[in-house]
């Protein structure tokens, strides 16, 4: 199978469907045969809820994990769609605080994760809404960091301060990272808006601006509360569809971003 590639779901505004993004790329990976890992790195817990586990009656999560305070298996759990997940919970805000006098604080996911990169073929992070210390975990743990956003009006704005501060820290952190893409989230076709915004963000970074759009579909928005990615909840509906081929662009990035390397 080789190395798991490990992508850090990330923007530090909120709301712009990063955690739904983490959790049916999970799903829609996980669907097409693949090992999958979700890592929730987020205190609010959602992909774990959404991944259909309770918070509030976890043994360890992700912040035990962070601290070296309980063993990689006992973390891990098993969701109903067929992947793993390192849950998380309000414990990591406390996982936070502790790991700001440590020295090699930014570098703890990826020695927790290591271990596990023959074991998968995706580790998905669904990281939290800030530039905070988990997020720099996950920024120097991944491969790539994939950004959600929204196509309103201070977006490009909001998009280009994030690409600017993530190239700044990695030159320190993980020089190797790379922008594995922009995906345009909660999109109306309906508005001109949204339609103009795109277009800005299509012109102005490229191909690092996905072709799969997410659309604002209600399915999406009550899937969550089921305990369940789209995929599993209603995989027909506009929702599925998108996040089973943001999955399939995903693969097929990677597959030619194999080919390049082989070429060189």
């Amino acid at each position: 199978m080789g190395k798991a590639r490990i992508i850090a779901v990330a923007n530090q505004k909120g709301g712009v469907g990063k955690t739904t993004t983490s959790v049916n790329l999970a799903a829609a990976l996980a669907d097409t045969g693949a090992k999958v890992l979700l890592v929730d790195l987020d205190p609010q817990g959602n992909a774990t809820t959404a991944a259909g586990i309770d918070k509030r009656e976890l043994e360890a999560t992700t912040c035990e994990l962070l601290l070296h305070e309980a063993p990689l298996e006992q973390v891990l759990q098993r969701s109903p769609e067929h992947y793993d997940i390192l849950p998380g919970n309000g414990d990591l805000t406390a996982a936070e605080i502790r790991l700001m006098d440590e020295s090699g604080r930014e570098q703890r996911l990826k020695q927790a994760l290591e271990p596990l990169r023959e074991r998968y073929a995706y580790i998905i992070i669904d990281c939290p809404p800030s530039l905070s210390l988990l997020t720099l975990n996950a920024l120097a743990a991944a491969d790539g960091v994939l950004v959600p956003t929204q196509c309103e009006f201070l977006a490009l704005e909001g998009l280009t301060a994030m690409l600017g501060t993530i190239d700044a820290l990695m030159k320190r952190l993980n020089p190797a990272l790379v922008i594995e893409g922009i995906v345009r989230t909660m999109y109306d076709l309906r508005n001109n808006l949204d339609n103009g915004v795109s277009a800005d963000l299509a012109s102005h970074f490229g191909e690092r601006v996905l072709r799969t759009i997410i659309p604002r579909n209600v399915r999406l928005a009550e899937a969550p509360s089921h305990g369940q990615s789209i995929i599993a909840y209603d995989r027909g509906s506009r929702g599925g569809i998108a996040y089973l081929g943001l999955a399939g662009e995903i693969v097929r990035r990677g597959r030619e971003r194999k080919k390049e390397v082989a070429g060189r």
